[in-house]
This record gives C-alpha cells, sequence and structure tokens, in this order.
C-alpha cells in the first residue's frame, strides 16, 4: 500500500488542472470520497473508486479539502472528493428553549451553525442518534426537528 504524506495543490490550480484534463481522457483520475469530519485525520487508510487502497499521512498542520491533489505521476493522479454534508435541522419554539437546545449542543461537542432562528447540527452519524440525545426538549415541545 503506497502511503502518501502530502497535499500536491488543488483541481483549481491552473498547472495541476491541465495535467488533470490528460489524465482523465485516459481514465487515470482516481477519487478518493469522504466525509467532512474524515478531512481533518491527519492518518487514515482510504480505497479509491477504482479499488486501490492508500495511506495517508500528512503532517498535522495540513488538512484534506475537496479537490486537494495528493498524488500526481504518468500513470495517475489521486484526488480527494468531500461528500456533501447532511444537516438536521432544529428549531426552538422560545429564547429558553433556544438557550437549553445550544447549551446541549455545545456539551456534546456538535458542530453546528444557525439559519436565523433554527439551530444545524452536522450530521456524522444517524439523525436519529441526534434526535435521541434531545428527547427531552422535543418530547416536551420545546424543540421541534424540522428536518430530519
Amino acid at each position: 500500500m503506497l502511503v502518501l504524506n502530502d497535499i500536491i495543490g488543488s483541481v483549481n490550480d491552473e498547472d495541476i488542472a491541465e495535467k488533470l484534463h490528460h489524465h482523465g481522457h485516459h481514465d487515470r483520475i482516481e477519487f478518493i470520497r469522504m466525509n467532512v469530519a474524515d478531512t481533518a485525520r491527519s492518518r487514515q487508510k482510504v480505497v479509491t473508486d477504482k479499488g486501490t487502497e492508500y495511506g495517508i499521512a500528512l503532517s498535522r498542520d495540513k488538512r484534506l479539502y475537496n479537490g486537494a491533489v495528493l498524488l500526481m505521476d504518468e500513470q495517475r493522479a489521486v484526488v480527494i472528493r468531500v461528500n456533501e454534508e447532511e444537516w438536521l435541522r432544529l428549531s426552538p419554539v422560545s429564547a429558553d428553549a433556544a438557550l437549553e437546545l445550544g447549551y446541549n449542543a455545545g456539551n456534546l461537542h456538535w458542530r453546528i451553525r444557525f439559519d436565523g432562528a433554527d439551530l444545524l447540527v452536522a450530521l456524522e452519524g444517524p439523525a436519529q442518534r441526534y434526535i435521541d440525545r434531545l428527547s427531552g426538549l422535543i418530547d416536551a415541545n420545546r424543540v421541534t426537528v424540522v428536518q430530519p
């Protein structure tokens, strides 16, 4: 298994894009699909869309991203493709419920963002797992699950 230990550049870099275009015409681009959470892992074992196994061992100051090129030689190119992130939308019914929801999300170290009064939680597992952790707020009708 080949270990990839650097990010060569981005698919958007002009010189890399030109080489990728050539590799694409000859079906020599391999894609590694991963979830957003996995982009933070500096060491991992992956399999490309063509079934090739690679190890990734980046220095801690590097982070994977959509379009990162990890390998480019005459035979192939290896490119990261990050899956679209799924979000659970939660709507608190009052300011008190919003504070309690925010407290719980922070205490559980969930990655969140806000959209108006709604709290969106980045799903790193089944939505039901998150809903179960908030069952007290949901069952008391203090928080509504807008999008599972």
